[in-house]
């Protein structure tokens, strides 16, 4: 291989460091994911140099990156808040060079450097990745770094932002696994629809909780909140139901009416585990067709519940799974959706 065949003009073998992002990162990075995706990244942010600088110098994005002794880029992944809870942040948008991806651990290293190194210093107090279900590599690089699955982003995202040549009715999931840095003990209450499957969620949770039935009715007074997000290239809008009280199917219904106006196919909608009458609120929603998704800890801060909403039939054939735990998970959220279904 000459220098012209050396990708991005860098010469492969050299020993590299992972470090925190720096300002002078910010091109090297960015050649690195049009390197890697072309301009079919969905998250544009890391294709703009100014703007990632900013997004770092905030704290909005956390960047790891991977540096030769020249300072060049080879490697990245970040942490990015993107559940209501601004003390929870996500771990994700990870690339290494091709001529680097046999590096001991590479991407195990940067994964397992954000967390590490940077809790403290911005206030993180949990973290959450993605694994993909196409492929298992994830799932035991996770494993491996201690985080635990809670929960199943089922049809998560499009087959073709992955494989151009999909189906395109094809969908990818993936399983969410948490881990706690800062541990925060605090009551849940559990509809009792679900409470033998969080039941098995919480056995495996690094952190303690109090956990009761919920039995309350809803309070004649209250009303409902809902904050939208829709992800239009993934057809996807996440719901986060702040507040729920007599006019929360109303309510629902106006954000389903407009997210099928902007092209969505599937709806995560969050639930506050801190909310005594959850329980109600539950069957409410799976009257009209939304089943379980999963726990979600420290979402609100407190724990949340996901519950999912989908009028198509959910890709189960393509879920590959490595680990016992996110197998019977599956099955759990499986067992809710045939429920759900026939009884609509």
């Amino acid at each position: 291989m000459t220098r012209d065949d050396w990708p991005l003009g860098i010469e492969p073998g050299q020993e590299v460091e992972i470090d925190l992002f720096r300002a002078e990162d910010a091109p090297g990075v960015a050649a690195l994911f049009k390197a890697v995706y072309g301009d079919d990244y969905p998250v544009k942010t890391y294709y703009d140099a100014e703007l990632l600088a900013r997004e770092n110098a905030q704290g909005r994005i956390i960047s790891s990156v991977v540096r030769t002794p020249r300072g060049e880029v080879v490697g990245h992944n970040a942490l990015f808040n993107s559940a209501p809870n601004p003390k929870l942040y996500e771990s994700g948008a990870g690339v290494v060079l091709p001529s680097y991806r046999n590096t001991a651990k590479l991407f195990t290293r940067m994964v397992d450097h954000g967390p590490r190194v940077t809790a403290q210093r911005f206030g993180i107090e949990a973290v959450f990745a993605d694994p993909l279900c196409t492929h298992v590599y994830s799932q035991k690089l996770c494993h491996g770094l201690g985080f635990t699955t809670h929960a199943l982003e089922l049809d998560m995202m499009p087959a073709r932002l992955y494989d151009q040549k999909a189906d395109g009715e094809a969908r990818v999931s993936a399983i969410m696994d948490f881990v706690t840095l800062v541990p925060k003990p605090h009551a849940v209450y559990l509809p009792a629809v679900y409470q033998d499957a969080l039941r098995f969620f919480y056995e495996g949770l690094d952190d303690t909780r109090q956990l009761k039935v919920s039995r309350e009715d809803m309070p004649p007074g209250a009303g409902t909140r809902i904050e939208s997000t829709v992800y239009e290239f993934a057809n996807l809008a996440r719901l986060a139901v702040w507040e729920a009280g007599a006019d929360l199917l109303q309510a629902l219904a106006r954000e389903e009416e407009a997210a099928a106006g902007r092209g969505v196919r599937v709806i995560q909608l969050w639930l506050r585990l801190s909310c005594p009458w959850v329980g109600q609120v539950v069957d409410l929603l799976r009257g009209r067709g939304y089943f379980l998704g999963g726990l979600l800890p420290r979402w609100f801060d407190e724990d949340g519940l996901m519950m999912l909403g989908m009028s198509h039939r959910p890709h189960w054939e393509s879920i590959r799974l490595e680990f016992e735990r996110a197998k019977t998970l599956v099955s759990l959220v499986r067992e809710d959706w045939q429920q759900v279904r026939g009884g609509r």
